[in-house]
Parts: C-alpha cells; structure tokens; sequence
C-alpha cells in the first residue's frame, strides 16, 4: 500500500474549480476499470492530490498514476485553453508499513482541507475519501468494512 501525491506545476491553483476537482475523480474511476488498484483514501485539493493505493497483483503503481495523471492532464489543458506540463515533479509515493502508518497518513489526508482553510470541522470537503465515507459513496473509494483484509 503507497501513499501517493502530486502537485501542480508551480504549485498554481489550477484545481480550483469544483468541475476539475470532479474531472480527476473521473478519471481515476476510469483508471480503476482499466487497472487493478484498491483506492482507499483521497483528497483533490487546489493544486495537489494524496492518495492511498494498493496496486492489485501484478499491477504497476507508475503504471497507474502515469495513466491517471496524463490522462487528467490532456483533458485539463484542453479545457483550460492550456499546453504544457501540469504537473510539476513526478508524484511522490511511499510505502505504508502498518497499520500505525496507514492511520497517521489517512488522518493527514482526512485533516489536509481542513490545516488549508478550505473545510471544517463540521463541513466536510466534497472531493475527499472522508466524504465519500461519510455519504456512503464507494464507486471509486473501497468500503471501509473491507480495509481488515488490506493488513
């Protein structure tokens, strides 16, 4: 299991939109019917994104994020009326060791909208794994029930 994260070139707030937030959420459901990945925590933020992954077996973690991200990026600069690179440095990923780990990480991407001013406590971000969890929303975000069996 990896938690992964990119940012946007030059750290722009190019995600602003709610339509663009929503785009990448799209694009990473159509990367889940092409690859084999458990996806269990998320946030789209202004100008990055965290996510948790478990590439299925035989599955390619640079694969996955190669696809999601060129993909999310073509379809980002046509609509912006934008060329070139959109995403800064290649992503980052580490692995998750334990389950201590997997906790911490999550809570940091739960609290990620939240430390930016962009949600509260009350008032949960719309383009995250927490909101998903909170409205029952699995199309792209796996069930927490089945989280027990990823450790």
């Amino acid at each position: 299991m990896y938690h992964v994260g990119a940012r946007i070139n030059n750290k722009e707030m190019l995600l602003k939109s709610n339509e663009l937030k929503a785009l990448f959420l799209a694009v990473v459901k159509r990367a889940k019917k092409k690859y084999i990945f458990q996806l269990t925590n998320f946030v789209v933020m202004e100008n990055h994104i965290h996510m948790i992954i478990k590439p299925g077996k035989n599955q390619n973690l640079s694969r996955i994020m190669q696809w999601v991200l060129s993909v999310f990026a073509v379809i980002c600069n046509k609509k912006l009326g934008r060329s070139g690179h959109l995403w800064g440095e290649r992503f980052f990923s580490k692995i998750i060791s334990s389950l201590q780990e997997y906790i911490k990480i999550s809570d940091y991407i739960d609290n990620n909208p939240i430390k930016a001013g962009l949600a509260s406590g009350e008032k949960v971000w719309k383009f995250s794994g927490k909101y998903h969890r909170l409205v029952k929303k699995y199309s792209i975000l796996e069930n927490p029930e089945a989280l027990a069996l990823l450790f």
